[in-house]
């Protein structure tokens, strides 16, 4: 089994975990927003992410900055639950479970995560005609767009969902092209 792999089988029944107590407490929605401030305050500073990651760090000192930095923004339940991942050293996962979280909670409230990787940022109004279209597609009442941005496609995007992926970038086509140059 790959690191990862294992990664993942350990990060699960935390990600279960809490699915289930915020559950039981009706506290899922604002469980959702509580772990987008934590996965974007994760993913905008790097020496957070190394800080509770560090093992030289003691587990109070790991606690005392996610008091600082969440007492004020998240429910009490998250704030107990990153507690725990810390006393059980298992907060350097917190990404990991986050992601399992969300994917068991929208599989749950049957919603259909497409990944979307464009060459630049969508506007609104593209952002909701996407969702529109891939709800007609999918025949799925809720549709959560996940937007990558990579320079790279030149134009266009590519959408994931599931295993499908529908690719209309230009660096897409044009590695069609190549493809097709290289094979003639």
């Amino acid at each position: 089994m790959s690191g990862s792999g294992l990664l993942e089988k350990v990060a699960l029944p935390y990600a279960l975990a809490l699915l289930e107590s915020v559950q039981v407490a009706n506290l899922l929605k604002k469980t959702n927003e509580d772990l987008n401030i934590i996965s974007r305050m994760l993913l905008a500073s790097d020496d957070l992410k190394a800080f509770l990651e560090n093992p030289l760090v003691t587990i109070p000192a790991k606690k005392n900055v996610i008091k600082q930095l969440l007492s004020e923004q998240v429910s009490s339940t998250v704030l107990t639950f990153l507690f725990v991942l810390v006393d059980r050293r298992r907060i350097g996962l917190l990404n990991i479970i986050i992601d399992r979280y969300f994917e068991l909670a929208y599989k749950l409230e049957s919603t259909t995560i497409a990944n979307i990787t464009t060459s630049i940022a969508l506007t609104d109004l593209q952002h909701d005609n996407l969702v529109a279209k891939l709800q007609e597609i999918t025949k799925t009442k809720n549709v959560k767009l996940v937007v990558q941005i990579d320079p790279n496609l030149i134009g266009g995007f590519t959408i994931q969902i599931g295993s499908k992926i529908i690719d209309t970038s230009l660096y897409g086509k044009l590695n069609q092209i190549a493809s097709y140059l290289n094979i003639a």
